[in-house]
């Protein structure tokens, strides 16, 4: 009988959190039985295996992402847009390092997976960030592919403490942000 009070939800929340705190490369099942207090062979009752648990993870931190940043980006246009969505991501990657990890390189199984729909989700928030800009609509995935390579790249290596130099991570982030804007504003439209 399943433990009372753990359901898939709850062990997906747990194991989330728990690649946060591990790395997600260090996260498992015998690792997050551990942490919500039962023996592995029970997680399987909520969870199918590692790959199960993994892709949860991924389709829910993609979800969070997805809130953040949609929610931060609420009543901006243009360059306000574009550096709360910027900041917002960021914050969550640096925030929630080991479940982001789980998102790089997970191929959603088809349109209904909830990968695929957070993910959507996602870009459609930067997609609207990018509406303020000459961007023509043959143009819109390189311009997402790029910001995404911008703020991932910078998130990430900053996650991994890669930035040793003594200027300040926060001034430097603020001008990607400036340069990203300038570059944006001046892309010709596609004729």
């Amino acid at each position: 009988m399943p433990r009372a009070g753990l359901d898939p939800a709850s062990v997906v929340a747990a194991g989330a959190a728990l690649a946060d705190e591990v790395g997600f490369a260090g996260l498992t099942m015998g690792l997050l039985a551990e942490r919500v207090g039962v023996r592995t062979p029970s997680l399987y009752k909520h969870i199918a295996n590692q790959d199960d648990l993994n892709r949860r993870i991924a389709a829910l931190a993609l979800a969070e992402a997805a809130d953040a940043v949609g929610a931060a980006i609420q009543g901006y246009a243009g360059r306000d847009a574009l550096a709360a969505a910027a900041r917002a991501f960021r914050d969550f990657v640096l925030t929630h390092p080991g479940r982001y990890a789980a998102t790089i390189g997970v191929e959603p199984t088809g349109p209904d997976d909830p990968i695929a729909v957070a993910g959507e989700r996602l870009l459609g928030s930067f997609t609207a960030v990018l509406r303020a800009y000459p961007i023509g609509l043959e143009e819109m995935n390189h311009a997402l592919r790029a910001l995404r390579s911008f703020f991932h790249g910078f998130a990430t290596l900053q996650s991994g403490h890669a930035f040793q130099w003594s200027a300040d991570v926060d001034d430097s982030f603020e001008w990607l942000i400036a340069l990203v804007d300038r570059g944006l504003r001046s892309t010709p439209v596609a004729g």
